[in-house]
């Protein structure tokens, strides 16, 4: 079997960014040490959720679960040094790629107005058998599509009210985990803070029934081979769509 091909760094030359997920967890589950590297520069990053992971606990009622998730994903974003957290409240589990998609994150991105925004893998696996869910590949093929969308006057134009405007300053989307990734990111000194961020999605793993999970044991059997490409400790990897036009 060939050697796994070597990732490059991620280019960190820009101050703010946007991170779009389908639900709690989305982050921490490997892309939230990174967040934390780059608050810890002096970087602003604000959070969107599109669900709020109400269908994510099968003992839990949706009401409950919404409040608690809601919670516990606050709490995460403030360990990595996320203060802004917005919650869509699109219906877990059911989520379509299509227009109401689009314009709902397209409205998150002329609200903040990033340079980068970062999504999870949205392939349809994470390699190998690993399938992907239905909810991360609608958010990040809407995300790329609505970052394009954002910057478009004519498109969504009842956004456009109360100040609000055409936003076409996103330069890239990250997608973080992807198999197809060939950029990283070294987080071998906030793997740590990554670590505690997942801790903090307990009722959501006790719920999926992991009595035995460890989140520094999963997070490093993935951080660690990702660093080894880039030649670091630890790393988290992604792949890198240009928002450029003619790239």
């Amino acid at each position: 079997m060939a050697d796994p091909q070597d990732l490059s760094p991620v280019d960190e030359n820009w101050d703010t960014a946007l991170a779009v997920v389908a639900h709690p967890d989305d982050l921490e589950f490997g892309a939230a040490a990174a967040i934390a590297r780059w608050t810890g520069q002096g970087k602003n990053i604000v959070y969107c959720m599109v669900t709020s992971g109400e269908a994510g606990i099968d003992g839990m009622s949706p009401e409950e679960c919404r409040e608690v998730r809601i919670a516990e994903q606050i709490a995460s974003a403030k360990i990595v040094g996320v203060d802004t957290v917005d919650f869509l409240g699109l219906p877990d589990g059911i989520l379509e790629y299509g227009v109401t998609l689009r314009r709902a994150i397209a409205g998150v991105v002329r609200k903040h107005r990033p340079q980068i925004v970062i999504t999870n893998n949205f392939r349809d696996s994470w390699g190998g058998r690993n399938l992907n869910q239905a909810d991360h590949i609608a958010v990040g093929k809407a995300t790329l599509d609505a970052v394009r969308d954002a910057g478009n006057r004519w498109v969504f134009n009842e956004q456009l009210v109360d100040g609000v405007e055409p936003w076409g300053g996103v330069t890239e989307v990250w997608a973080a985990g992807s198999p197809a990734g060939l950029h990283a990111v070294d987080t071998t000194e906030t793997f740590d803070k990554g670590v505690e961020s997942l801790r903090t999605h307990d009722a959501y793993i006790k719920g999926l029934g992991w009595e035995d999970f460890d989140p520094a044991e999963f997070l490093e059997g993935v951080a660690r081979p990702t660093g080894a490409r880039l030649g670091v400790k630890f790393a988290t990897s992604f792949e890198v769509f240009s928002m450029g036009w003619g790239d």
